[in-house]
C-alpha cells in the first residue's frame, strides 16, 4: 500500500506562524494544476507495483481549488495508478472558502463527495476572533462554528486542527475551545502547540516585541489538558499531535508513521520510497518550467542504515506503537539494539521513557519532550 500528498501552494492570505510553502497570488493556479497532472503522469512509474490507499490534498490551501480542477486532479490518479477499492480522501479546507458564494455551502459537501473526497481537514485553529486575529486567519470565529454546522452534516470524517499555547490564553479559554469541537461530534482532532518558526511574521513580531514570547510551562499545562480532555470524550491519543477515535486515525498519516512509500507531487513536496527521500524545488514558476520539459523538478538522497534508524526512533516515539525493539535488532543489528537501549537509560529513569512487552514507548510525562528525547537517541553516522 502507498499514499499519494498532493500539494496546492497557494492561500488568500499568510497565517504569522506558518512556514510552508505557498503564494497569495494565485495568478500561476491554472498552469500550476496543468503542472500537477503532468507530474502525476511522469510519476506513476514509481509506484507501479503499488496500491495507493491515500490521497491527500495539503497546502497551502486545498480548498481554493474548484471541483473541477479537484476532479481533473482525483481522476489523474485513478488514470495512473491502482487505487484501492475505497481509499481515504483527504481535503484540508479553511472555513471560510468551505462558506463563500463561489463554494455555495449548501452543496460544495455534496460535490466532494461525488468526487471521492470523504475527509475534511478543516483549519480551525481557535473559535475565538482575538486568536484567530492575532494568528492572521481568512476566517473568523463564527464562520468556524457555521462551517462544522454544515460539514457535519454531511461528512462523518471530519478532522479538525486546533492551536494551543498561544499566549494569554487561559486554561478556561482552552477548555471552552475544547468543549466547543467536542459539541459538533468531530471524531479527530489534530492539535499543535504554537511555535516560532525563523523567517516567519510571528518571529519577527516577538523579536520586536510587539508579541508575546511563546510560554513553554502555558503550552505544557493546554496540552496535558488536551490529553485529558480527549480521553474522556472516548478519543484515543495515537501520535503526539493526533487524536482520534476508534476506526477515525488517519490513514495517511499512519502510512508516515509505519514508513510505508509515498509519493508528494506538487511545489516542496516529499517522497519517500524506504530507501530514499526527494523533495521538491519550493517555487511555484521554478517548478511549472521543470515539469513542462517533462523533467522532474527534484533533489534526492539515499538514506543510509542510520538515517533509517532515526528515521525510526523520531517516527516510532511519537506514536502509542512506539519502537519495537526486535525490529531495531532485525533491521538494524545488535549494536543499534545496544547503542539505543544505553542512550534510554537516563529517560527511562526520570520516567519519560519506558519499555513494555518490548516497545520503547514515551510516558505521558515525555510526550510533550517527545521529539527532543528523540534527537537524543539518534545515532551519528561516522562512516
Amino acid at each position: 500500500m502507498a499514499g499519494i500528498y498532493i500539494h496546492i501552494p497557494f492561500c488568500k492570505q499568510a497565517c504569522f506562524y506558518c512556514d510552508f510553502h505557498f503564494s497569495t497570488s494565485l495568478k500561476k493556479k491554472e498552469e500550476l494544476i496543468v503542472a500537477l497532472v503532468k507530474e502525476l503522469e511522469l510519476r506513476k512509474v514509481e509506484l507501479k507495483n503499488q496500491t495507493i490507499e491515500t490521497i491527500y490534498f495539503g497546502g497551502g490551501t486545498p480548498s481554493l481549488l474548484t471541483i473541477d480542477e479537484l476532479r481533473l486532479l482525483i481522476d489523474t490518479v485513478y488514470k495512473n495508478y491502482s487505487v484501492a477499492k475505497s481509499p481515504e480522501i483527504t481535503l484540508e479546507a479553511n472555513p471560510d472558502d468551505l462558506l463563500s458564494v463561489r463554494a455555495q455551502s449548501r452543496t460544495i459537501f455534496e460535490n466532494y463527495l461525488k468526487t471521492g473526497i470523504n475527509r475534511l481537514s478543516i483549519g480551525i485553529q481557535s473559535f475565538f476572533e482575538d486568536d484567530l486575529k492575532r494568528m492572521n486567519r481568512a476566517h473568523n470565529a463564527t464562520e468556524a462554528k457555521t462551517c462544522l454546522s454544515v460539514a457535519s452534516k454531511h461528512f462523518s470524517n471530519i478532522t479538525i486542527d486546533l492551536i494551543y499555547g498561544i499566549p494569554n490564553m487561559s486554561l478556561e479559554k482552552w477548555n471552552e475551545n475544547l468543549n466547543m469541537a467536542f459539541s459538533f461530534g468531530v471524531n479527530h482532532i489534530s492539535s499543535y502547540a504554537l511555535t516560532v518558526e525563523p523567517k516567519t511574521a510571528l518571529d519577527t513580531f516577538i523579536k520586536k516585541g510587539t508579541y508575546p514570547p511563546i510560554d513553554e510551562h502555558l503550552a505544557l499545562q493546554h496540552f496535558n489538558h488536551l490529553i485529558e480532555k480527549t480521553q474522556q470524550q472516548g478519543f484515543v491519543h495515537y501520535e503526539i499531535s493526533n487524536f482520534g477515535k476508534p476506526n477515525y486515525f488517519s490513514k495517511h498519516n499512519t502510512s508516515y508513521w509505519y514508513g510505508k512509500p509515498y509519493i508528494g507531487i506538487g511545489p516542496s513536496a516529499h517522497s519517500f520510497n524506504g530507501d530514499l527521500r526527494s523533495w521538491n524545488v519550493s517555487n511555484n514558476i521554478k517548478y511549472i518550467k521543470t515539469i513542462q520539459k517533462n523533467e522532474l523538478p527534484s533533489e534526492s538522497e539515499i538514506l543510509s542504515r542510520t538515517d533509517k534508524f532515526n528515521e525510526y526512533l523520531m517516527t516510532g516515539l511519537r506514536t502509542i506503537w512506539g519502537i519495537s525493539l526486535k525490529r531495531i535488532e532485525d533491521d538494524f543489528g545488535k549494536t543499534y539494539k545496544k547503542y539505543l537501549l544505553k542512550q534510554s537509560e537516563k529517560y527511562i529513569n526520570e520516567h519519560l521513557l519506558y519499555i513494555d512487552e518490548d516497545k520503547l514507548l514515551t510516558t505521558k510525562k515525555g510526550k510533550f519532550l517527545c521529539d527532543g528525547i528523540a534527537s537524543d537517541l539518534f545515532k551519528i553516522d561516522l562512516s
